[in-house]
């Protein structure tokens, strides 16, 4: 086998070997009337992403949308407001926290945490006031965040 030949067969199995590892994921995140853990919420509520992931909300039950929630947003890094009965893909581009709300079922407690590489943003997401359950809920997700870091 020629010289040249033997390189490229070998820089083209070094490319294939870590391909899978350079692709990235799609996170899918349910929004529901009734879910595992009770009335109105995001399932799941707590995603490990990495920055180029995505996370794709499906209102799979109607009535619902996806927020970011301002104050729990890496700096830098675009809000968002899905429509109604709509999904929504929110691409991850930066390492943080990313709090997540469904407009009318905030209060609910129908909220989702995305961690995304260093939580750096962590202590100023644990600043933000929630109404209602909301705020337990976030309480506990930022809490697991933590133990994660």
């Amino acid at each position: 086998m020629p010289n040249g030949t033997a390189r490229a067969l070998g820089l083209l199995a070094l490319v294939c070997a870590f391909a899978p590892a350079a692709q990235a994921a799609d996170h899918e995140v349910k929004m529901l009337n009734l879910g595992v853990k009770g009335a109105m919420v995001f399932e799941p509520d707590y995603i490990v992403a990495a920055p180029g992931d995505t996370v794709t909300f499906v209102p799979t039950q109607p009535g619902h949308n996806a927020e970011s929630i301002k104050g729990m947003w890496p700096d830098g890094v675009e809000p968002f407001k899905s429509g109604f009965n709509h999904p929504y893909t929110l691409k991850i581009e930066k390492e943080g926290v990313y709090g997540i709300k469904c407009t009318p079922h905030y209060g609910m407690g129908m909220v989702a945490l995305v961690v995304a590489g260093k939580p750096d943003n962590l202590e100023a997401a644990r600043a933000v006031k929630h109404p209602g359950k909301a705020q337990p809920s976030f309480t506990a997700l930022l809490d697991e965040a933590a133990k994660a870091k």
